[in-house]
């Protein structure tokens, strides 16, 4: 038995055309390469789309991509994941199922978690919801009897695990390893962009990482996606690299606004980067100048041959901008003092605004969920008012 485990492919992920078409064109070379392993069946381990209902280029090439495999008599099972699940039950992966190009493996009997049968293996999942609302359905439906049975197992998931979360992800909404149903020999996990592995019980959790990574931060640390190949002598990653990355960082720390554009410009006017996807990131504050000084413009045009440039500038800053946030600070102070009630609200009222504003001024971590960071900002406004959620 041999089969493939892939997950996060996101497609439609990327707001830029190009890094769009990347990301199809991925999934199109881990369908070949599963044809081409002569692969029996393939899993996807949630996230096919980054939305439930995607654009119908998209679909059509999916579509596409998942014809070969059902030409080629190579089935192909799936799992809804939290960009792929809606609360109505309408997405796209119905719409696959229907036209017998996949198989939904989250199937439910009288509250039970059944399986569905390949050969000789037996193949169950659990679903993906927003917000690791999943872990209700954890609670709730029943899967002790599914390690009672015999056979090869696989379990199917897409959620993030305690014990499985890598660093910088620390915010991101998880699940004990323990939620897990018992007994099985492959546990094929999605949801975490990252290699990760871990035995449990008699078998093994892997999550194969995303197929073609989804961010910046990813294209930075990571380059590339890949996906699983499981047979009897365990599983072997399969890199799908799509185009060479070219990540550079810049330091503004104690340089004028010039002085960084030029050391800019002489590390891009020296590197090759035909048909290459460039990321410059500038971190620091500037000693004089603002980043909108800097030539940008300019700086792409250098990089014409480049397949496509991307900058991430969160991390820098000027003086000339810090100066006047301290000024907000300190005008901040003088409203709070100018407005302080003669008879407050509640005891302590200068001492909550100050924490409200702080609890409002927290920004979001890496990793951490839009819906996970509005609950966090939600608490921390709440216990600064004493109020009770």
């Amino acid at each position: 038995m041999k089969f493939a485990h892939i997950a996060d492919c996101h497609i439609g992920g990327w707001a830029e055309p190009k890094m769009k078409q990347l990301t199809m064109d991925a999934f199109s070379r881990a369908i070949d390469t599963c044809i081409s392993e002569k692969v029996d069946f393939v899993l996807i381990a949630g996230d096919l789309f980054n939305t439930a209902i995607p654009q119908i280029e998209l679909i059509r090439d999916t579509v596409s991509a998942l014809k070969k495999l059902k030409d080629n008599s190579i089935k192909c099972y799936t799992i809804a994941g939290s960009h792929d699940f809606s609360p109505s039950g309408k997405t796209m992966l119905e719409v696959l199922e229907k036209a017998g190009l996949t198989h939904d493996v989250f199937r439910v009997e009288n509250n039970k978690l059944m399986f569905t049968m390949h050969g000789n293996a037996k193949i169950a999942g659990m679903l993906g919801r927003k917000g690791g609302l999943e872990k209700e359905d954890y609670r709730e439906i029943e899967t002790s009897h599914l390690g009672k049975e015999m056979g090869y197992k696989i379990f199917m998931f897409h959620s993030a695990l305690d014990e499985l979360k890598p660093a910088g992800m620390e915010e991101m909404d998880s699940m004990p390893c323990s939620m897990l149903p018992d007994g099985f020999d492959y546990y094929a996990g999605g949801h975490v962009h990252a290699l990760l592995e871990k035995k449990h019980g008699s078998g093994v959790i892997t999550f194969p990482s995303a197929l073609f990574p989804n961010n910046f931060k990813e294209l930075e640390e990571q380059g590339h996606g890949g996906f699983f190949i499981v047979d009897e002598n365990g599983y072997k990653r399969v890199e799908i690299n799509m185009k060479d990355v070219a990540a550079l960082r810049f330091d503004a720390g104690k340089k004028t606004a010039m002085q960084l554009q030029d050391e800019i410009m002489e590390k891009v006017s020296a590197l090759d980067a035909n048909d290459k996807i460039v990321l410059l990131r500038l971190n620091g504050a500037l000693a004089s100048g603002k980043p909108s000084d800097i030539n940008f413009k300019g700086i792409f045009e250098k990089l014409g041959n480049a397949y496509f440039v991307m900058k991430n500038t969160s991390g820098l800053s000027s003086i000339e901008m810090k100066e006047p946030a301290a000024e907000a600070k300190k005008d901040a102070e003088d409203i709070i003092k100018e407005q302080r009630s003669e008879s407050p609200l509640f005891e302590k009222e200068e001492e909550a605004v100050r924490a409200l504003l702080s609890a409002l001024n927290i920004e979001k971590a890496e990793g951490e969920k839009a819906a996970d960071f509005e609950r966090r900002v939600v608490a921390e406004a709440s216990s600064a008012l004493g109020i009770p959620l």
